[in-house]
């Protein structure tokens, strides 16, 4: 168990197909995230309370940054 002035190891994870970000912390998945507020809300509902999620070096963004929320529409072409 991590000390209380130790901090959680938050990482988004890269697009899934339909644009979705997992977030977890650890091995624990914390939510399910379609918008940077969305991670926002995540890490409140665990009692990890970040006030700016864009410019925290708390989190690690995978697969793109806070601006990257890619749709259906962007993972595949239409013809």
């Amino acid at each position: 168990m991590a000390h209380p002035t130790e901090h959680p190891h938050i990482v988004v994870h890269s697009p899934a197909l339909d644009g979705s970000r997992r977030v977890t912390s650890g091995d624990d998945t914390l939510g399910i995230a379609t918008h940077v507020d969305d991670v926002g809300e995540i890490l409140r509902l665990a009692d990890l309370y970040v006030t700016d999620v864009e410019g925290t070096d708390l989190i690690e963004w995978q697969g793109g940054g806070p601006d990257d929320w890619p749709g259906l529409s962007e993972h595949h072409e239409t013809t």
